[in-house]
């Protein structure tokens, strides 16, 4: 389908005026017109008012919509919160002196009217999105199309993607918003309905079992040594084998995967997952190492819930039953004698095998789909054996390649196959050199994800915490590699596109007080949500959020955690939360202080650089002995300046000869 047939059918109809005016940039772009037949060329002018009509036209008015709009819903939001804390029962006359308790039938029809309004702004909040999603996507097609049309001296998508990613209204995050009119209507209900409160399960729900909270980012090369030097010094790396769990050796290289995602030529699961629509699913076949070293080969299918968890059911299988599986001639019968041999034909595991077997076959035949992308990737995962609170794993040298036969003349993949020949006979690696140039795309950066156990404790994970927040990571949230490789590789075949595309086309490094500063301004709004959730939940409605007053950035990166969060409460009391007169007896010397750490603050000496260098001593007599004067030998003295700051090392001529008939030499006698 063209793109302009789907943005016609996504308008909202109250905000028809305000959407991208595609038809105009056609027009703008001569495309209905016979112009360059006629003789007609394209100048200059031309382009400054396509580039205007563009950016600084419909761009800014997208916008500018955007953000008024979101503006409204919240302070909609805050009325209704108000409205709300009018009618609330006090819990006694202590906390709110005068305040009279309304009549039933007022509090009723207040709250019926509240309930009417939060319909209404969810409702505008999800057409919000769809409205920064489809306008985003008309922004890139046009760029594409004058690039491709126009684009012999002129290019106008990177100079878009940059401006698109300055812009919030592909970038909102509307969560925030989401759980302050999750905690009203809950209170509304819970007052018509005469039930008790619902929505303590926003934060002192009890899940069963093990789950996750999965955070994605981005990690430019520059930052990635770091990044991993920083969670070495917390989490060990593990190895990639399922025969062992055991700390990776020194020899040990980190593993590389692949995965194979299916999806149909219409790329329905691909558009159902950008558009987060509830129960999208996805499939894959992946893989360690080379095909040809007859590695385990795991089907695996995600589907997404209404509430950004996730359900996942998989089974192995052998390379030579991976066609006859897709195609729905082989239903792993050994496999199923296999295991009901050894645990009974009515265990519950074969049940369950059985059961996801029949599901994943069934889905791959009722959805016609068939390879369309790969993903190869190489993996370093952390993570302390036995303990699985927190989860952490970098992908990097990452690569999606097409995989589909789509195109019946020039199939990348032979349809009779189930995947590339070419490159697994040949064993090919990355960076794919044999690989045609529109057929791959290689990922600029690392893909950093952060999976924490929600029955975690706070104080385990602050290093999790900080490692987020700081300038060495770019949060990517709900980043996919399938997804990626679909947008990248097939743009000609799908009309939605993900919002963080356009960080590809931008340096995603900050600088580090202006991300230190950006995450506090951050808190502080997330705090402000919290409160006002806080307040109709039952729960604490006072945050413990307190400003910092310096960024942690300017400090050694071997200092330890402990000690860091240490000398930040020793010189930012105030900010940490501490007791108001604390200031007043800081200059007091304490007794508790005459151990091993009171030397290290006095000497500035961490215990980070005594674990780099462990013959380093930090006692009173080794700094008494490094302080005190060494007398020198006769004829030696104390130079003024060391060699490193004397400037550009001077070579003698002779030395310089000397060395030259050293190297003749050499060559002569060698060859």
């Amino acid at each position: 389908m063209r793109f302009g047939k789907t943005l016609r059918k996504s308008i909202y109809e109250p905000w028809e005026d305000n959407y991208i005016d595609y038809s105009k940039l056609k027009s703008l772009l001569r495309e209905d017109e016979t112009a360059d037949a006629n003789g007609g060329r394209w100048t200059d002018d031309d382009e400054g008012r396509f580039v205007e009509e563009l950016v600084n036209v419909q761009l800014e008015k997208v916008n500018s919509f955007q953000v008024d709009t979101y503006k409204e819903l919240r302070e909609r939001t805050a009325k209704c919160e108000s409205r709300l804390e009018d009618i609330a029962v006090p819990k006694s006359e202590e906390d709110s002196p005068g305040k009279t308790k309304p009549g039933n039938d007022e509090k009723d029809s207040t709250l019926q009217e509240v309930e009417k309004e939060l319909y209404s702004i969810s409702k505008e909040i999800n057409e919000l999105e769809r409205y920064s999603r489809i306008n985003y996507t008309g922004f890139l097609k046009a760029a594409k199309k004058h690039d491709r049309r126009r684009g012999s001296n002129y290019r106008v998508r990177p100079l878009l993607q940059v401006r698109l990613a300055a812009l919030p209204f592909n970038s909102e995050d509307y969560s925030p918003l989401l759980y302050r009119l999750s905690a009203m209507y809950s209170y509304v209900r819970s007052n018509l309905n005469g039930v008790a409160e619902m929505s303590q399960s926003i934060s002192e729900s009890k899940n069963g079992g093990d789950r996750y909270t999965s955070h994605k980012f981005f990690i430019h090369p520059d930052n990635l040594l770091e990044a991993k030097t920083y969670i070495l010094r917390r989490l060990p790396v593990l190895v990639y084998n399922p025969n062992t769990s055991k700390v990776v050796e020194g020899s040990q290289h980190d593993p590389t995967i692949t995965s194979l995602y299916f999806d149909n030529p219409k790329f329905s699961l691909y558009t159902r997952k950008v558009e987060k629509a509830g129960g999208a699913s996805s499939l894959r076949l992946r893989w360690y190492g080379q095909l040809a070293e007859k590695p385990e080969l795991l089907f695996e299918k995600k589907t997404l819930g209404d509430s950004d968890d996730s359900e996942e059911i998989r089974f192995s299988l052998k390379e030579k039953y991976v066609k006859p599986f897709v195609k729905g001639d082989y239903k792993m019968q050994k496999s199923v004698q296999k295991l009901q041999g050894r645990q009974g034909g009515t265990s519950e595991d074969v049940i369950e095998f059985e059961k996801s077997v029949t599901e994943i076959q069934s889905f791959i035949n009722e959805n016609d789909l068939q390879p369309v992308l790969r993903a190869n990737y190489t993996r370093m995962a952390f993570q302390i054996p036995g303990d699985d609170k927190v989860r952490i794993s970098i992908d990097t040298n990452l690569a999606v390649i097409r995989e589909d036969s789509l195109d019946n003349d020039r199939p990348c993949r032979d349809p009779e196959d189930w995947h590339r020949m070419d490159i697994d006979s040949v064993e090919m690696e990355y960076p794919f050199a044999g690989i045609k140039k529109g057929e791959i795309s290689r990922f600029p950066y690392a893909v950093l994800e952060i999976k924490v156990r929600n029955d975690a404790k706070k104080k385990a994970i602050e290093w999790v915490e900080e490692l987020m927040s700081s300038h060495l990571v770019r949060e990517a949230p709900r980043f996919s590699k399938f997804i990626l490789g679909v947008a990248l590789l097939f743009e000609d075949y799908i009309n939605t596109f993900p919002f963080w595309l356009s960080f590809l086309e931008t340096d995603i490094r900050k600088d580090p007080e202006v991300a230190f500063q950006e995450e506090q301004d951050k808190k502080a709004k997330r705090a402000a949500d919290e409160h006002a959730v806080g307040s109709f939940i039952g729960g604490k409605s006072a945050s413990s959020f307190k400003p910092a007053t310096a960024s942690p950035s300017g400090r050694a990166t071997t200092l330890p955690a402990d000690d860091i969060r240490a000398d930040r409460s020793g010189q930012n009391g105030k900010a940490r939360g501490a007791k108001p007169d604390s200031a007043d007896v800081a200059e007091e010397h304490d007794s508790d202080d005459d151990g091993a750490r009171a030397d290290r603050e006095r000497t500035g000496m961490s215990s980070g650089l005594r674990s780099l260098f462990p013959s380093f001593s930090t006692s009173k007599y080794a700094r008494r002995h490094r302080e005190s004067t060494v007398n020198l030998p006769p004829g030696v003295q104390e130079p003024e300046t060391w060699i490193k700051d004397a400037g550009p090392v001077r070579v003698e001529p002779k030395v310089w000869l000397a060395n030259q008939r050293f190297d003749l030499y050499f060559n002569r006698e060698r060859l």
